[in-house]
């Protein structure tokens, strides 16, 4: 590379439960630069999961959340690899940073494609799903994980 990596920006917090996670959550679900809104989308289907399961679970929504995270957030993923004129896919371990992107985007994506009135109760739907091991975005980590499983043949030709 000719010039040197940029620095990694820091972010604040957010102002109601002062995690940064959050703040990072609520950036990918930002649409045209309207924060508040996304914020505002974030929070309110924090209260609908708070109001349909965390009290049953005996946690906060801000737990039930970042457990829902964790249960889609993949360990391996299969990376094209061209050797000799044959294309393989290869399973690689993911860097911790990727992984919290992965989960965060594929949450957001399943979300949106959802059925449901708001954005807020369709990211809370996703949200229960994904705490309790089903829906879409834990089933895309499912679907990686296999193939993965499928393709460690090829592990040897890691890079």
């Amino acid at each position: 590379m000719r010039k040197a990596k940029p620095r990694k920006r820091i972010l604040l917090p957010d102002p109601k439960f002062n995690d940064v996670l959050v703040t990072r959550f609520v950036n990918d679900l930002m649409v045209d630069g309207k924060k508040t809104i996304a914020f505002k989308i974030f929070y309110d289907a924090l209260d609908i999961v708070e109001e349909k399961m965390a009290k049953k679970e005996e946690k906060t929504a801000l737990e039930v959340w970042k457990q829902a995270l964790e249960n889609i957030t993949p360990q391996v993923e299969v990376k094209s690899r061209r050797v000799g004129g044959a294309t393989f896919q290869v399973p690689t371990e993911i860097a911790p940073n990727r992984k919290r992107a992965i989960s965060v985007k594929n949450m957001i994506l399943y979300s949106r494609k959802r059925s449901g009135h708001s954005m807020a109760e369709k990211l809370a739907a996703e949200i229960m799903a994904a705490y309790k091991e089903e829906g879409a975005a834990f089933k895309k980590k499912e679907d990686t994980h296999r193939m993965a499983e499928a393709n460690r043949a090829f592990a040897h030709f890691r890079f």
